[in-house]
């Protein structure tokens, strides 16, 4: 995979992941937590450290999807179309 970012906005990239799957039971309170992550993020780091942590989260989804993609015998592209598909 391609080079990911190393600015401290990349080291909340688990941070932000955990934050929508940290609670089965409401879905606002993650979305709520993920929102808060990312003003932190701007207060901190500015709209660059929003790009770098972008670009972590689609290198690291590219990365799974591969993973998954393989597993199944299957492109990952056309997982990918399949479930990013309307």
């Amino acid at each position: 995979m391609g080079h990911v970012p190393e600015a401290h906005s990349h080291r909340k990239m688990p941070d932000a992941i955990r934050a929508v799957l940290s609670d089965d039971h409401s879905h606002e309170r993650g979305l709520a937590a993920l929102q808060d992550l990312m003003d932190q993020i701007v207060r901190d780091e500015g709209a660059a450290g929003l790009r770098e942590l972008t670009v972590a989260l689609a290198l690291g989804l590219a990365s799974a999807l591969e993973q998954i993609a393989v597993e199944q015998g299957v492109a990952a592209a056309d997982l990918a179309e399949v479930w990013f598909t309307d």
